[in-house]
């Protein structure tokens, strides 16, 4: 009896995965990273500007991980934003398909206030599992630390030299 349930979940679950290749492939999100930027870049909200190029994100996810092994990582909204009022310095990196947006809105305008570098990127789950947790993440502060100085500094002017909105 309990051998034929997990044969039938095995079953299920092979199919499961077949219906998810296919379906992936019809989205037009396959094996190719070009073609999943691409499609992640087309749910992002109308507010997400200055969006991180698809080569600059690749860099800010490898920063992300290594400040999280470092310790010197925030997440979440509240987290970030308690620290960027109290002065702390640092990346601001936002997930562009945050959705409501009203939750993550705000948080421009005082990164400008503050002069401190932001960017979007396309996808909360990329950035989640970036800074090493299972669940999807909004935003992250990734503050500077001597082990990834170089590659800091170089994200650091990439993301100050990206055009800002002009909010009016």
């Amino acid at each position: 009896m309990a051998k034929e349930k997990k044969e039938k979940r095995r079953k299920s679950e092979t199919e499961n995965s077949v219906a998810d290749i296919s379906q992936i492939s019809q989205d037009g999100e396959g094996a190719d990273d070009k073609s999943s930027y691409e499609f992640k870049c087309k749910h992002i909200s109308a507010i997400s500007s200055p969006l991180a190029s698809r080569k600059l994100a690749k860099k800010l996810f490898k920063l992300v991980k290594k400040a999280q092994k470092q310790k010197c990582l925030r997440r979440g909204v509240r987290e970030v934003q308690k620290f960027v009022r109290k002065g702390e310095r640092g990346i601001v990196v936002l997930a562009g398909d945050t959705m409501p947006i009203d939750v993550i809105c705000h948080m421009p305008l005082v990164c400008e206030e503050t002069d401190m570098p932001y960017c979007y990127v396309p996808s909360k789950e990329d950035l989640g599992g970036a800074g090493g947790s299972k669940r999807p993440t909004c935003m992250v502060m990734i503050k500077k630390h001597d082990d990834y100085v170089e590659a800091w500094d170089d994200c650091y002017s990439e993301v100050k030299l990206l055009p800002s909105p002009l909010f009016t």
